[in-house]
Parts: C-alpha cells; sequence; structure tokens
C-alpha cells in the first residue's frame, strides 16, 4: 500500500475486490433468510462510529471488514420478499456490477467528449424507453436522473421556461391531493409560492377530478392568472391509482398547457398488458417521469425524463462557460450537462444497458406481470376471510387493506389504533416490513408487490402474522 498516492499494490486490489464481490453476493444469496427490518438508535449509532477524522492509516481488510459487518449487514433489505413497504428496491446483481465498474473507472458521464460511449449509451437506452412510452424516438429525448425526484424537478422546470418565458409570477401549476410529494417540493425549490400551486380533490377511486381541474383552470383564467402546467400521475405511491391521462391530456390540449405525467412508480407497468390497458393516455404526455430504480429492477439511484421534443430540455438548461468551449461537439454529439441541472453526472446508463442485455425485456415484462398477478392474488385472499377490509384493490401491485372482523363493534378510532398496532407489532418481530398509510383519514395497512422473488407464501405468512397480532 502506498499512502502518499492513495494506492494498493496491483495483488492487494485484486484481494480488496474479492473481498467486496464475496459480500455482494452473500448479501443476495442470503437475504431470503434475513430479516429485512433495521435498528438502531442515534445513541447506538454514535457508539460504534463517532470518532475523529483518522491521521494514521488503518488495515484496508480490517475497514472493510467492519464496513460490511456494522454497516452494510445492519441496513434495511428493500429487495427482501417480505420488504412490503414505500417502494421497494428489488435491484439486480448485474446492474449492481455494472455501477462498480461505472464508480471503477470512474466515468464522467456529462460530456461527449469525455466519453463518447457513455453518452452514446445513454441516447441508446432513452431511446429504447421512448419507443415502449410511445414517444417519438427521433424528436424526443430525456435524462437519467438521480431518481424522480430530480427528474420530476427537471421537468417543471422545463415547462415554466417554454410555457412561461422568464416571468413566471402570475403562473399556477394543477396536482391531485395524491400526487408525490416530490412535485410539491420541487415546485417550491424553483421559486412557485403556495399561492401559485392548485392541489385538486381527487375522486373516490383516489383519481385526479378532471371536472374540479377544468372549473379551477376556468377560475384562474378569470382572475388573470396563468394556468402552464398540470401533472398527472401513473402509480400514485399510496394506491397504485392511474389518473385519467387521456381526458387530462385532452384538457392540457384544449388549454394549451405543459402536461406532466409522474410515472415515476408505475410507469414500468406498461410492459405488462393490463398496465399498459391503465396506463392509456401516456404517450400523449409533453413529459414523463420513470424511475428505473424502482419496477425496472435498477440499483439506487437512478430516474429518468422523458421528453417529447428534447430541444426544450438544452433550450432550458444550457449554459456556455469558457472553460468548456472546447468539448461542446456537434449537434448530433449530446451533452448530458446541457440536458438538465448537473454538470459532473455519474454513468447511470450503463446499469439498465447492461441488465436488459442480459435478461432480455421479455424477463422484465414477466417480473412486472408476475408483480400485478400476486397484488390481485393477494386480494382474492383478503376477500374471502372475515377479518379484513379493503380499503383500495389491487392497482399495479399495491394493496391497501385493513383489520376489520365481520360484526365487530370497534369505532373508527379503535381500528385505526389496532391496525396502527398491528404494524408496530410486526415490526418489532422483524419477520416483514409492513407500515401504514392514510386514506380517507383511516389507517390502513398498505402492501407493495414489485419484487420478483416475493412468493404468495411470502404474504400469506405476513397476513397471518398480522392475524396472530391482531
Amino acid at each position: 500500500m502506498n499512502k502518499d498516492t492513495l494506492e494498493l499494490s496491483k495483488e492487494e486490489m485484486k484481494a480488496y475486490g474479492y473481498s467486496v464481490v464475496d459480500a455482494v453476493v452473500a448479501h443476495y444469496d442470503t437475504l431470503n433468510d434475513r430479516s429485512p427490518i433495521a435498528t438502531g438508535s442515534r445513541k447506538e449509532m454514535d457508539s460504534l462510529f463517532l470518532e475523529e477524522a483518522p491521521e494514521k492509516p488503518s488495515d484496508p481488510k480490517e475497514v472493510l471488514d467492519f464496513v460490511i459487518e456494522k454497516v452494510m449487514d445492519k441496513g434495511a433489505i428493500a429487495a427482501h420478499p417480505k420488504f412490503f413497504s414505500f417502494v421497494p428496491g428489488p435491484s439486480n446483481y448485474i446492474s449492481a456490477m455494472a455501477d462498480t465498474l461505472a464508480t471503477g473507472y470512474n466515468v464522467f458521464s456529462g460530456g461527449w467528449s469525455q466519453s463518447p460511449p457513455a453518452a452514446e449509451l445513454e441516447i441508446v437506452t432513452i431511446s429504447w424507453l421512448l419507443k415502449i412510452f410511445g414517444f417519438p424516438v427521433k424528436k424526443g429525448g430525456g435524462i437519467f436522473t438521480s431518481g424522480g425526484s430530480m427528474a420530476n424537478l427537471t421537468a417543471i422546470v422545463t415547462a415554466r421556461r417554454v410555457k412561461c418565458g422568464d416571468d413566471f409570477s402570475k403562473a399556477i401549476i394543477y396536482l391531485s391531493d395524491q400526487a408525490h410529494s416530490s412535485n410539491i417540493k420541487a415546485i417550491r425549490t424553483i421559486g412557485f409560492r403556495k399561492e401559485q400551486i392548485r392541489l385538486i380533490p381527487t375522486d373516490s377511486e383516489f383519481k385526479f377530478s378532471t371536472i374540479k381541474l377544468k372549473n379551477a383552470i376556468a377560475k384562474d383564467r378569470l382572475e388573470g392568472l396563468q394556468p402552464f402546467c398540470v401533472i398527472g400521475t401513473a402509480g400514485t405511491t399510496n394506491t397504485g391509482t392511474v389518473d385519467p391521462l387521456k381526458e387530462i391530456a385532452a384538457i392540457c390540449k384544449e388549454e394549451k398547457l405543459w402536461f406532466h405525467i409522474d410515472g415515476a412508480y408505475g410507469g414500468a407497468a406498461i410492459l405488462d398488458k393490463k398496465g399498459k390497458e391503465l396506463l392509456k393516455g401516456i404517450s400523449k404526455a409533453d413529459s414523463i417521469t420513470v424511475d428505473p430504480h424502482k419496477w425496472f429492477f435498477q440499483p439506487y439511484e437512478m430516474g429518468c425524463l422523458l421528453i417529447r421534443n428534447h430541444k426544450y430540455l438544452k433550450s432550458t438548461f444550457v449554459e456556455k462557460p469558457e472553460y468548456l468551449r472546447d468539448v461542446e461537439g456537434n449537434e448530433s454529439e449530446i451533452n448530458f450537462y446541457d440536458h438538465g441541472v448537473q454538470l459532473t453526472r455519474r454513468f447511470r446508463a450503463l446499469k439498465f444497458y447492461m441488465s436488459l442485455k442480459t435478461f432480455g425485456l421479455k424477463a422484465f415484462r414477466k417480473a412486472i406481470s408476475y408483480n400485478i398477478e400476486l397484488a390481485e392474488k393477494t386480494e382474492k385472499l383478503l376477500r374471502k376471510s372475515s377479518q379484513w377490509e379493503i380499503v383500495s384493490p389491487a392497482t399495479l401491485a399495491i394493496i391497501n387493506f385493513r383489520y376489520n372482523p365481520i360484526g365487530n363493534s370497534y369505532s373508527e378510532k379503535e381500528l385505526d389504533a389496532l391496525n396502527q398496532k398491528i404494524s408496530e407489532s410486526v415490526l418489532a418481530s422483524k419477520e416483514a416490513f409492513l407500515v401504514t398509510t392514510v386514506l380517507n383519514g383511516q389507517v390502513v395497512l398498505r402492501m407493495c408487490l414489485i419484487n420478483p422473488r416475493t412468493s404468495f407464501k411470502d404474504v400469506k405468512d405476513t397476513i397471518a402474522l398480522c392475524e396472530q397480532f391482531a
């Protein structure tokens, strides 16, 4: 080990690398047998890790062993078959190794001149997604981002630039009360006031109410304001619900508004026959957010923004500092730092490219179809029981239900407390990761079943555990 140049010898690098790969393989090989739950107070974590920055070197193997044992093996396992909450991260080994390559080679994926193949692979994989979602491949474009939050922010900034120019003081943006919180965060981050945001109530099925949307747009125009963008959702995080995309698209076309669809969760369902039917109208959007690190089974971080006209991205984000004047390239050589916020970007396209090349799109289709069918089987199981009430039916692999036995005399407040306690007990058991959400003012249990490793037995065992605690 050469401390002065921060280097290991060739043999030391090999041994270290093999140890890392062994740890990752062991993680994948044993994750089904481990608990998906992570625990640890701030006091406990401080006692393990809190120290001054070390001046002297340590043995690399000792540091690695410590990190694997105390950090990597102690976190929640988002790829676990009984991780049912939030949006699980099933990931896949090929993509994990692709990330290792991208990081090991330290590829700069901002501009064409630094790595033409990296830029080309982003163009190619974006084109695959454009075709999947029915966007024009030649005119359309996009960019890989850290996640859906940054993709939504990029879309809203672009919409504002195209529709409002530099003056957005009277601009109004519309989204439903079930839209993901990242949209509100993005809207506020880029300088909109609270009064410029219209949260449209959803209907009894948690869908964007188009009647209320039309009324809100008309009222704002009469008051001299400037409606410019509507955000629809293709697969809400709470219920998997898909907004009436075709109807919203028609309203946006008539009103000359930008239509952005947040498909971070549910967009990938377009690969399934039922999912594609639910997502009708998605191809009519001006922009779409998709999160490959959700239902396209990629490791964190990987979001994506697709856009109908790629020129809108460049006209929104391009800057020409003098220190980049020699690396601009020609029109066909895309510099992705011109299409988004980041200048320095990691090589995210590689993992998506390598996993699709390795497994094939058919395998992804099959996995997504399995997830949707698993949620539907879970709904049928629950409906056959006198113990459970379906609050929101299986939609794009998400189902919401609560313990509410037929003939019980519980009040709504007692039912809320009971279902909250069931979730807490399941977490305390460390058998499964199952938390609550709130729908129609009721505390409900929510299962998100997008992991192809999750079996129907995993689901049945967890429901039986819930009944035991109830």
